[in-house]
Formats: C-alpha cells, sequence, structure tokens
C-alpha cells in the first residue's frame, strides 16, 4: 500500500489503506481541527525529530474497556494506602512535559517535541485535551494525558517519578471513566504494561465501529474536580 502524502486540505485516507506497520499518511499540520479529524477516524500523530508528521491507525489496536481493569493487590495496597492524592486536568502542561523529560532523561527519542506539546496545550484549552496527576506531599510524581471524544479516552502518555504513581493514576482515571459510562480507553500501541492493567488487542476493523458508536456531537468535555484514590 502507498502511504498518503497529506495536503492542505483537511481530510485522511480510509484507515484500511494503511501499511501493515499502521503507517497512514504523512504531512500535513497540528492544527486542533486536523487532531480532532484524526481522532475520530481513529488515527494519531507519532514522529521523531527531524521526521515529517506521520499519522497511524496500526491494526490490531490495544485498548481496555473500563469494566476489564486489572488492580494487582500490591497496586491495590497502595491505593488503600492514600499514598497519592489524584487530580483531573491541574497541571496539564507539567504532565506532557514531564512525559517528554523521562525520555530525554534516558537518551530516547520522544515524539514529544514543542510543536507536539504546543498543539495538545491548544486542545487543552479547548477542552479536548485532559491530564490526570499523581501528587504526593504536594508534589508531582506522576501522570497521563490524552484525548477525549464522545465517550472515548485516547490515551497518549505517561510518566512516573515515583514507583506506582502513574499507575494510580490510571487506575482512577479508568474508575472515574466508568463511573461516566465511558465506553473504551484507546491506548493505541501494545505494551505489556497496560496488558498488565487489562488492556487487549483487538482488530482494527472492531476498533473503527466500536468508536463510531461512541461518538457523538456533544461539546468539549470537562472533568473539573479532583479526587481521592479510592
Amino acid at each position: 500500500m502507498p502511504v498518503f502524502r497529506l495536503s492542505e486540505e483537511l481530510l485522511f485516507p480510509p484507515c484500511e489503506l494503511a501499511e501493515q506497520d499502521g503507517l497512514l499518511a504523512v504531512g500535513g499540520d497540528l492544527s486542533p481541527e486536523r487532531l480532532i479529524l484524526a481522532y475520530r477516524m481513529g488515527i494519531f500523530p507519532w514522529f521523531s525529530k527531524g521526521a515529517p508528521i506521520l499519522w497511524w491507525s496500526p491494526d490490531p489496536r490495544l485498548v481496555l474497556f473500563p469494566e476489564e481493569l486489572k488492580i494487582a493487590r500490591s497496586l491495590q495496597r497502595v491505593i488503600r494506602k492514600g499514598t497519592f492524592y489524584v487530580t483531573w486536568d491541574k497541571a496539564f502542561r507539567q504532565v506532557i512535559q514531564r512525559c517528554a523529560d523521562v525520555r530525554t532523561k534516558k537518551g530516547e527519542d520522544t515524539w514529544l517535541l514543542p510543536k507536539m506539546i504546543q498543539a495538545y496545550h491548544q486542545l487543552h484549552k479547548m477542552g479536548y485535551a485532559h491530564s490526570v496527576e499523581s501528587w504526593h506531599e504536594g508534589r508531582l510524581v506522576g501522570g497521563l494525558y490524552g484525548v477525549v471524544l464522545g465517550k472515548v479516552f485516547f490515551g497518549e502518555s505517561m510518566f512516573t517519578e515515583k514507583t506506582d504513581a502513574s499507575k494510580v493514576a490510571f487506575v482512577q482515571m479508568v474508575r472515574d471513566l466508568q463511573d461516566l459510562q465511558f465506553e473504551l480507553i484507546d491506548c493505541q500501541v501494545t505494551t505489556s504494561h497496560l496488558q498488565s492493567l487489562g488492556a487487549r488487542e483487538i482488530p482494527r476493523e472492531e476498533f473503527l465501529l466500536r468508536l463510531e458508536r461512541s461518538l457523538d456531537q456533544s461539546p468539549p468535555w470537562r472533568y473539573g474536580s479532583s479526587r481521592e484514590p479510592s
């Protein structure tokens, strides 16, 4: 299959035309309108420094159904102890920057380049991108961020600076989204870490069908409250 080159026109080719590794298109921009369209179609951007913008739709797709969340006993003990205080949208810019810093400090490449950070910060200001934070003794020690459309949370990245901090944030996020009757958490690419928390692979065709059913035309979603882990 050819990799499609995007123009200034706001459109994407069908996901079914992606390469075997999930690469669908190259180019375009990171405008809010294009990003929102991409997520609605099951596409996300992922590229490294010096590369053009790359757009992906992998098959299979790693997802977590909120009701299938798995919590190890050791993590349950950490949550019961109340070691971490969890909030929504209290430090979005810090979370996304820490997600980038964790990788650069290890000498690893990161797709969270300044233009990516700025693009998602703009989505956050518009009410589409959200962060979940773990705090310990008043200090931000872990968290994650993603995009919300309809009843779907599209997870993007997470970081931790204290053992289990990001896991506690993730568990609280899933519980909150389940309370709000969210249907799907998109984990994008398969990792053993996410699989240990209950995520599993499904065919892209099934993912796209579920995504279409879970989307709606509701206004930007705002959580707006802080929650202690339960």
